[in-house]
């Protein structure tokens, strides 16, 4: 079984041989260092798997950017609405080390589920649960202290402290950089 393939099974469950199907309409690529995955504006016509690296989901308001999430190794990334309604992308998503992805194009997605009969249900629950993670998510930032967001976010994602700029982090996680430094040097001490 390749990585693409492990990596698949354990979002979907699906058996070998749908499991080939579905992975064989991904194809490798490349994007390296500060190249765009996609830009504000443009329309995403793709979804990708992470095989290795790191892609940085963000948008530019008020001449500020704002960080909505940094992708790694194991996670798919596209902008969702763009790919799904066809409207103008709101993310840029940017490579902030050289990353190795597994891309599938729109057309061949949709196709997956004329291939693969029981895709559709098997996505319908992978929704699910990337919404319930996003839930999960909004109500930490609505409930939580700035110190409790990033004492969790540390806990869950310490390798990223010394992967990616702080301020992308502070950004995440609603914070200003100095409130940010602030709550990182009292979690230091």
């Amino acid at each position: 079984m390749t990585e693409l393939e492990q990596y698949i099974n354990s979002y979907f469950g699906l058996n070998a041989e749908d499991l080939a199907i579905v992975a064989s309409l991904f194809k490798p690529s490349v994007l390296l260092k500060g190249d765009y995955y996609l830009k504000t504006g443009g329309y995403c016509n793709k979804l990708s798997f992470i095989s290795s690296g790191m892609l940085r989901v963000f948008v530019l308001q008020d001449g500020k950017e704002i960080t909505q999430w940094i992708s790694t190794t194991g996670y798919f990334v596209t902008d969702l609405a763009s790919l799904t309604f066809e409207v103008p992308a709101r993310w840029n998503i940017q490579a902030l080390s050289d990353t190795q992805l597994f891309t599938i194009d729109k057309e061949d997605y949709n196709r997956i589920g004329d291939l693969v009969p029981k895709w559709h249900k098997m996505e319908k629950l992978f929704m699910t649960k990337c919404f319930t993670i996003m839930e999960d998510r909004i109500f930490a930032f609505l409930s939580m202290t700035a110190e409790q967001r990033y004492d969790f976010f540390f806990e869950h994602n310490r390798e990223l402290f010394n992967q990616v700029p702080l301020q992308y982090i502070a950004s995440m996680l609603g914070m200003t950089p100095e409130t940010f430094s602030r709550i990182r040097r009292k979690a230091l001490s």
